[in-house]
């Protein structure tokens, strides 16, 4: 099965001005998620950067991969990862690649590592699924609700709390990744459809970087986490 990885990256950002190229633990935020699809075994030949910003395009032209020039109609606020990825797709198949798989990392959720991408990979070459999405697991989401005047409880009952250890598995899409079909995305418009997988990960890799204080605290755990660990590796 072939695949390919569709990076997207826009230039501009309403909650952290130009975060996808700001220096993340010492390189471009972007970077560290083009490093981790090679990482991965996907070919470089197979990785596209795709956004509306020649800088950030240049920054994948550094690391030998494709690059994506996305219009403005397909990089601005109001418009939906799908469209962007659909946008970037037919790009692609116009210029004669064609994938049995699209690999849809977020970069602004940087904290993950090649091992996750290989086990998402494998999980997509089984067979078993039509599309699948990364998650953590949790035994606790007393999530709430505000309904006109009132607060109501999301998922379990208030006035009966269970215990712990005694409440349903649940999994929190966590957007480190997606993995589709591209034919599939077109027809139906959305990342996932038919038979769903879950691409289980650590909840500590489950940070998305929306704000500056988002950026500082998945700073600190990239250094605590990562690269303390590979350091220890190397010695």
């Amino acid at each position: 099965m072939k695949f390919a990885s569709i990076i997207l990256a826009r230039g501009g950002s309403q909650g952290v001005p130009n975060k996808n190229k700001l220096d993340f633990c010492g390189k471009p935020l972007v970077s560290w998620t083009i490093e981790q699809c090679i990482e991965s075994g996907i070919d470089k030949d197979n990785i596209f950067v795709s956004s509306d910003s020649q800088s950030i395009l240049e920054i994948g032209k550094e690391y030998g991969v494709g690059s994506i020039l996305r219009t403005p109609e397909v990089s601005g606020n109001n418009a939906t990862s799908e469209l962007s990825w659909i946008y970037s797709i037919n790009y692609l198949k116009k210029r004669g690649f064609n994938y049995d798989w699209i690999f849809a990392p977020q970069v602004t959720s940087p904290i993950r590592e090649s091992s996750d991408i290989k086990n998402g990979l494998r999980m997509a070459e089984s067979g078993e699924y039509d599309s699948l999405f990364s998650a953590h697991q949790t035994d606790q989401c007393p999530l709430w609700k505000r309904n006109k005047d009132q607060l109501e409880s999301i998922g379990y009952d208030y006035k009966n709390r269970k215990r712990r250890q005694d409440n349903d598995i649940q999994y929190i899409e966590n957007g480190s990744f997606y993995i589709f079909k591209p034919d599939s995305i077109e027809q139906f418009n959305n990342r996932m459809y038919g038979n769903i997988g879950i691409v289980k990960m650590d909840r500590w890799k489950s940070f998305d970087i929306d704000s500056i204080d988002d950026f500082k605290l998945c700073s600190l755990i990239m250094r605590e986490y990562l690269l303390e660990k590979n350091d220890n590796l190397i010695l």
